[in-house]
């Protein structure tokens, strides 16, 4: 082979080995940006008709109504840990440390992202609540079609407060 061709034939191989390693840094960075929407019943149950189930430390979104008197505090920090009920009955725990959104409420759809720690337990990082009366995201509204929402009860001194 002349030295003509074997310097066209090392550009060539620089180039493909540079192709490939991009490629690569692109699809291990997309791939730590996938988070997929389960409901609590599919985490539970499997989704689709594969039944497949994330595996723990997948990071992930989960949908769903916050359980009325599921809402624990912890009294020296922000955490905060409650459940999530979907139409299909399944019941997670989510763990969340941090200032929760002010819409956030007993039996109100939330959605929250996050790793899952176990079966039934997702450690969240964020969590979204719904902004109105009207709007919930696709994914929830399509899952929770036909369940009710609780209203949030409230004493008479919290009733009173809101008035002054």
């Amino acid at each position: 082979m002349n030295p003509r061709r074997k310097k066209r034939l090392s550009i060539l191989l620089a180039i493909l080995v540079g192709l490939s390693a991009v490629t690569g840094l692109v699809l291990y960075a997309l791939s730590q940006n996938i988070d997929l929407f389960y409901t609590p019943t599919e985490l539970i149950n499997g989704k689709g008709p594969e039944k497949l189930k994330p595996h723990e430390g997948q990071r992930l979104r989960i949908g769903g109504l916050v359980v009325p008197g599921s809402v624990k505090r912890a009294s020296d920090s922000l955490k905060v840990t409650f459940q999530l009920v979907d139409g299909g009955g399944g019941l997670v725990t989510v763990a969340y440390e941090g200032i929760l959104p002010d819409l956030f409420r007993e039996g109100q759809g939330i959605v929250a992202q996050g790793t899952l720690r176990d079966a039934t337990t997702i450690d969240a990082f964020e969590v979204l609540a719904k902004h109105d009366e009207k709007y919930m995201p696709p994914e929830v509204s399509d899952t929770l079609k036909g369940m009710q929402h609780f209203k949030p009860q409230s004493s008479d001194a919290q009733r009173k407060g809101s008035q002054s």
